[in-house]
């Protein structure tokens, strides 16, 4: 890790975003109420695991802040949108 370049974090950080967002898009699309808080509920799952990420594998301060500020509670909002909820 600490020989990556910047240009290493891009697949993560699109890993990260948008696995969290088909998740809750398809958490959304299969809830029958309450389709909104299910799909952030897997946001919030995605999240734990990227502290927990942050907490094993070093990483630059910048890609944690942006990992963790865009790619997971904001992901889950769209792909609930997405999903009509």
């Amino acid at each position: 890790m600490p020989l990556f370049e910047t240009k290493h974090f891009l697949f993560p950080f699109l890993a990260h975003a948008l696995g969290t967002f088909v998740g809750a898009f398809i958490a959304a699309l299969v809830a029958g109420s309450r389709k909104k808080l299910i799909a952030m509920i897997i946001g919030v799952f995605f999240m734990v695991g990227g502290i927990a990420n942050i907490y094993m594998l070093p990483s630059p301060m910048w890609f944690s802040v942006i990992d963790l500020v865009l790619a997971y509670l904001p992901m889950a909002y769209f792909g609930a949108k997405l999903a009509k909820a």
